[in-house]
């Protein structure tokens, strides 16, 4: 009786994750929350039924909605990508966005740098603008 070899990483099906389709953000009120999103930081609005509505954030669908049941969801955080994270905060700030201070280098490896600046949603939901910008720059 010959013992069964194991099939090889390399032939084995393999399980991967895509990429981020949809993201919930737990509102209080969802006509406010897309007027906030759409009109405030210039997310496309894709379409919207009573009680949610669906931007686009660069290819990753943002839905709005009202949760069904207390506690469900929320706070999330989004981590929008800027290039320039100085001349973004300044435009959201022009805006009405209010930061919980001054953008700041978080990472740097060496080669790249890593600069955050966070806000927050009417409901309390974390945005965050995130910039990678070579060291140095």
């Amino acid at each position: 009786m010959t013992q069964e070899e194991p099939v090889s990483d390399a032939l084995a099906p393999r399980f991967g994750l895509g990429p981020i389709g949809q993201v919930l953000i737990p509102v209080s009120d969802v006509d406010a929350a897309t007027a906030w999103y759409r009109d405030v930081l210039g997310i496309r609005l894709l379409f919207a039924f009573p009680g949610m509505a669906f931007l686009d954030a660069g290819g990753v669908r943002l839905y709005l909605a009202r949760p069904e049941e207390p506690g469900f969801g929320g706070p999330v955080t989004l981590y929008f990508r800027v290039p320039d994270i100085h001349a973004a905060v300044e435009e959201l700030e022009a805006r009405g966005v209010a930061f919980s201070g001054r953008p700041r280098m978080i990472f740097d490896d060496g080669a790249q740098q890593t600069w955050m600046c966070f806000s927050r949603d009417p409901d309390g939901n974390n945005v965050a603008l995130m910039s990678e910008v070579p060291s140095g720059g």
